[in-house]
């Protein structure tokens, strides 16, 4: 093989090794566990990749300022994937500091009413199934509470030991990382939710 081959093709794979990774720590983040909020799930101490493009969203205007003969007035964004759903374990900023990042699972999506009584969580008055819990005898009750467009209602899966959204109030969309994609430390507990 020529050396002048040999050297594109070794420079091409750089490039795309580059690349990928590129992609890589644009998309994914780690993030610690801290405290037992989402036992068993999750256990203090485990290490997570969180998927951020799964959660993106698009400006339509914004973008229709770039392509000709395309005119969006009104500003619209869309997911380019889909939106938080409901059971997503999800990484976000803190309502309260956003300087600091939780997990938890998302119990009730834009536009719902959440309410919680004798240990039971209802959406729009019908009871959610919680197949991951373990005592939900423990939860405290909660009033009504309207969530809005942009709103999403957060709680841990030890919920006797979280504090989350019954505490400081919904997450809103733009506090949303990114859903927890896989386990990798320790290598006994990796797994992907």
């Amino acid at each position: 093989m020529p050396m002048s081959r040999l050297l594109r093709e070794s420079v091409e794979a750089a490039i795309l090794a580059l690349m990928v990774l590129v992609i890589f720590l644009f998309s994914v983040q780690n993030f610690r566990v801290e405290g037992s909020s989402m036992q068993p799930t999750l256990e203090e101490g485990q290490y997570l990749f969180v998927n951020k493009l799964v959660y993106l969203r698009v400006d339509l205007r914004r973008l229709s300022e770039l392509i000709p003969f395309w005119n969006v007035s009104e500003p619209k964004g869309i997911f380019l994937f889909h939106p938080p759903r409901r059971g997503d374990v999800v990484v976000f900023r803190s309502p309260l500091n956003t300087k600091r990042d939780f997990v938890k699972r998302v119990i009730a999506l834009p536009g719902e009413q959440i309410e919680i009584r004798e240990g039971q969580v209802y959406i729009n008055g019908v009871p959610l199934e919680e197949a991951y819990l373990k005592d939900i005898d423990a939860i405290r009750p909660r009033g009504r509470q309207n969530l809005s467009e942009r709103e999403y209602f957060v709680m841990g899966d030890n919920r006797p030991g979280s504090n989350d959204s019954r505490a400081w109030g919904p997450v809103p969309l733009e506090n949303v990382v990114g859903k927890v994609w896989c386990v990798f430390w320790p290598i006994s507990k990796m797994t992907c939710l």
